[in-house]
């Protein structure tokens, strides 16, 4: 794949802001529009419901006045059942005249409810006569099954409601005709009508206020992945950029995630920088063994090889060369592998009296000329810190060698333990040369040697105490070291003490990551 493709590549991509948006928006959209039409049904069944209950009103006040008929409803003998005030509408004459009282008037229920302008009445007779009708329209009749029957019918966005009522003969208990009541539902209309232009209105503004406050948190949310997304460009453009996430100050998710990618960022800048460092080291420092057997070879083949005194001067030489570039090697092996540690053993326990005991009787016995003394008194046998049994060996092996190493007359090591604050101390003491106050803020340091020519002279590299400082650190310790000329020096490593459930949970994972692999 060619750059060009590469590049086109990582630009075709949807806006994670515009996508989120769009589903947010929609989301609440959906849910707005469900709510609207929850709400326009109710408020449209409630009113008709009124409508329904104000035409069969009608319907039973006609029925009421009609059943007392014994024969089929015919203009002679519904108009006399009708109200006197009924008659006078139905002349086209005013409802009241001087002769009537008020209650009268108000009493005749019929006259309410055919006076009003939405109710239009029709009554047929069994023949599908109208025999009587309140208004210019009639509405029609239509065959229907059963006693009664309400009808909606939609013109357009107006409605209507029609009731259909059979009449029956209270004496005789025949059908003697038929009530038609039909209901245009005038203030039914104009409620539907301004809900649904107000809902239209009201979900308009609402989507408009939606996407606002959608496109205001989704930006918010989106903002710092673009900002992680970008430093991680500009990282995998030039892995040794300095370029982090700024703090998000969000106490959220998404502001531990920036700090572990930081961490993550970190981790991988200190690798570069050991790798960077493990090459230029070993560079500097193989080039003078390297030297040496160079020089050494190039004498034996121009004019040595036939001298056999400088032939062998040469191959000791070379091999005392080799040696020591084998053990340079080794020790920068070391020292990569102790800054990797959470990598390698991140759960490793280890019981701190049972290495102690076992170092110091190992290089007692190796060291038989040195006097090598162990003080366990304030150190419970049962005390264990979070490390690979290994290294604390190594550390003690490191110390004690170096105390060993720098001894002058008095050729004995101290080495002590003891717990104190949830802490263990290991203290390694010799009584040799002592290290200067100006040194001691250096001896940690690589490659760094107190006296080099008497340093090479006993065999080392400058990285012993260094892979120690690596260890302890890795291992969320601490080093350090108290010294006077002339009088020897005092090392002391500390290490936070583990509960017992701590260091039983600690076993159990790096069991079970043995297990695995």
């Amino acid at each position: 794949m060619t750059n060009k493709d590469k590049k086109q590549k990582k630009t075709k991509h949807t806006s994670l802001i515009a996508r989120w948006v769009s589903i947010v928006t929609l989301t609440i959209m959906v849910s707005f529009v469900i709510f609207s039409v929850v709400i326009y049904s109710i408020v449209s069944q409630q009113s008709l419901n009124q409508q329904e209950e104000t035409s069969n009103n009608v319907v039973v006040t006609l029925q009421n006045r009609l059943e007392s008929i014994p024969n089929e409803l015919q203009i002679s003998n519904v108009i006399p059942s009708l109200s006197p005030s009924t008659k006078r509408v139905l002349r086209g004459v005013p409802a009241i005249n001087d002769q009537n009282s008020a209650t009268s008037a108000f009493n005749d229920d019929l006259l309410a409810s055919i006076t009003n302008p939405d109710i239009s009445v029709a009554v047929y007779n069994t023949h599908n006569e109208v025999v009587f009708s309140n208004g210019d329209t009639t509405p029609k009749y239509r065959k229907f099954k059963g006693e009664n029957k309400v009808e909606k019918i939609q013109h357009g966005t107006h409605a209507e409601l029609l009731t259909y009522h059979t009449v029956k003969s209270s004496r005789t208990g025949k059908i003697i005709g038929y009530i038609v009541v039909s209901n245009q539902m005038t203030y039914y209309n104009r409620l539907m009508k301004n809900l649904l232009h107000w809902m239209l209105i009201i979900s308009l503004i609402a989507v408009i206020i939606f996407i606002g406050i959608a496109f205001v948190v989704v930006k918010d949310v989106v903002q710092p992945i673009k900002e992680i997304s970008k430093v991680a460009r500009e990282v995998n453009d030039d892995p040794n950029s300095s370029m982090r996430i700024k703090e998000l100050h969000r106490n959220d998710e998404l502001e531990e995630l920036a700090i572990t990618f930081n961490e993550m960022l970190d981790r991988m800048q200190r690798y570069i920088d050991q790798q960077k460092e493990f090459v230029g080291d070993v560079s500097h420092e193989l080039r003078t063994p390297v030297a040496v057997i160079e020089g050494h070879l190039n004498m034996l083949e121009r004019w040595g090889k036939d001298d056999p005194e400088i032939l062998d001067e040469s191959i000791k030489a070379s091999l005392q060369e080799a040696d020591r570039m084998k053990h340079l090697i080794q020790e920068m092996l070391d020292l990569t592998r102790a800054e990797q540690i959470n990598v390698q053993y991140p759960n490793a326990v280890t019981n701190v009296y049972d290495v102690l005991t076992r170092v110091v009787a190992d290089l007692a016995l190796v060291h038989k000329d040195f006097k090598i003394q162990l003080d366990t008194d304030d150190l419970p046998p049962d005390t264990e810190i979070q490390i690979y049994h290994g290294h604390l060996e190594q550390l003690l092996v490191i110390l004690i060698d170096n105390g060993i190493k720098y001894s002058t007359t008095r050729k004995q090591i101290n080495v002590s333990a003891g717990v104190s604050n949830d802490e263990v101390t290991i203290i390694v003491q010799d009584f040799g040369e002592g290290i200067s106050q100006a040194d001691q803020e250096k001896i940690f340091n690589r490659f760094y040697r107190v006296d080099k020519a008497r340093t090479r002279e006993k065999g080392g590299n400058g990285l012993g105490l260094s892979i120690a400082q690596k260890l302890v650190t890795s291992y969320h310790g601490s080093i350090s070291v108290d010294s006077v000329e002339g009088q020897g020096s005092q090392f002391k490593l500390e290490f936070p003490v583990l509960t017992k459930k701590e260091a039983e949970r600690l076993k159990k994972l790096d069991q079970k990551k043995k297990l695995e692999h």
